[in-house]
């Protein structure tokens, strides 16, 4: 018997502490900033005009069946109900949203924009170390093809990036057809596709060397796909390169919106913080157009996802294009916090604490504060209990002052921030 079952047996309520594999509480000052990042992010989304939407964190399989371009079916959380329907825990929220735009905007044929935050859960192998629930805020953008759209998505992206508080950061942008467009020109089967994406990913640039030596492609395209990950710094000279080398229509409808959309993401004068990728590939295979990811020092994921999928709420019955974007907020808080800019020392809110005799006056001062926005909890003082034990709990739960109302109808304020105690009269207030 080890260790951890002796505790279990001593103190049976013990194993109940712990979270499942890849979920974790978020609790106190941490949870406190987190839900002022996620409120940050959504008032730039409402800014923008987009609307709010709730879905259900669990839906059909069929939502999000491979036939979706979602995630596999072993990476979803599965369970039955009474009729024995399969359902799942959202691996994604997209195909939910395009299912609801199906159903509620069947007829309309101009702009839908809808936000949401929510969760959403896939079932990664537990020794990749990855959360298995993970908080995102999002926007969608339907009916509306262009490539004012996609340039507007990813400099929303940007602006919500910027005003949770990140200042370093670099957005890749690709185009899913691009990949695409140069694998048909080649005649590459399905599988020798998936092999040469999956090396792609993976990065082993020998192993894609390798395999396309093993099958007849022309030596142009071999260049190409070969050269796609250098291809970062002049997009001038990047869609040069793959124009003199490839023929695909595919190909240059696919490099030409990327250059439009560079071009209009100058305009919002937010160069800076973008880079174009050719070699980058889609997560999800419901991507048809520009592709964009996030990064940031001091976290290896992105912070930061989205692209276009024309193709996904036809498969609900409406014709409509669609770009959307993630801002992903647990890896988002991750970066703030390995980059020191978020503060989860800092302190906040007031304790009232009051003697039996002062119930009244202190119900009634407790009124005022909070009708003037102050954050305040009433205590009523123990006799078992000296100010000094109140004052380490306060300190503790990181409150920023504690006022105390005496039997007199004195108040004594604690200020922990400047470390300052001040006595004051209740007429003061």
């Amino acid at each position: 018997m080890n260790q951890n079952s002796n505790i279990s047996d001593n103190n049976p309520g013990q194993a109940l502490l712990h979270t499942p594999t890849g979920v974790r509480d978020t609790y106190g000052a941490e949870c406190a900033s987190k839900l002022s990042v996620q409120e940050s992010v959504h008032n730039v989304m409402s800014g923008h005009g987009f609307k709010d939407i709730e879905t259900p964190t669990f839906e059909y399989f069929d939502i999000f069946s491979k036939e979706r371009g979602t995630a596999s079916s072993r990476e979803m959380f599965k369970f039955f109900d009474r009729d024995n329907n399969t359902l799942v825990l959202r691996p994604d929220v997209t195909p939910s949203i395009a299912r609801c735009v199906a159903k509620y905007y069947k007829d309309e044929d101009m702009q839908i924009r809808l936000c949401y935050t929510g969760s959403t859960f896939v079932n990664t192998p537990p020794y990749k170390g990855k959360l298995q629930e993970v908080t995102q805020v999002g926007a969608e953008l339907f009916n509306d093809g262009t490539s004012d759209a996609d340039a507007e998505m990813i400099a929303l992206t940007i602006e919500c990036l910027l005003k949770s508080g990140l200042e370093e950061f670099q957005l890749e942008i690709g185009h899913a057809d691009l990949f695409r467009g140069l694998v048909e020109e080649a005649g590459l089967s399905d599988d020798d596709a998936s092999k040469l994406q999956k090396l792609i990913e993976a990065k082993n640039f020998f192993g894609v060397e390798e395999l396309l030596d093993s099958l007849t492609i022309s030596e142009d395209l071999k260049e190409v796909i070969l050269k796609l990950p250098e291809l970062l710094d002049n997009l001038d000279d990047s869609i040069e390169f793959v124009s003199k080398r490839s023929k695909s229509e595919r190909v240059k409808k696919a490099i030409d919106r990327l250059k439009n959309i560079e071009d209009i993401l100058n305009i919002y004068g937010f160069s800076d913080y973008i880079t174009i990728d050719l070699s980058m590939l889609s997560h999800y295979s419901y991507y048809t157009g520009v592709i964009f990811r996030a990064y940031t020092y001091g976290n290896g994921e992105a912070v930061a996802t989205g692209g276009r999928y024309d193709g996904l709420v036809k498969q609900f019955g409406k014709e409509s294009e669609a770009i959307g974007l993630a801002i992903v907020i647990d890896q988002l808080m991750l970066a703030l916090s390995r980059q020191k800019l978020i503060d989860t020392d800092a302190l906040d809110g007031s304790i009232l604490l009051y003697s039996h005799e002062c119930r009244e006056e202190t119900i009634s001062l407790a009124s005022k504060l909070r009708s003037e926005g102050k954050k305040l909890q009433l205590m009523r003082k123990s006799s078992k209990r000296s100010i000094d034990d109140y004052k380490e709990y306060a300190k503790r739960m990181k409150i920023e002052k504690m006022l105390y109302l005496d039997d007199e109808k004195n108040i004594t304020e604690y200020d922990f921030n400047e470390d300052k105690e001040t006595k004051r009269k209740l007429s003061d207030y």
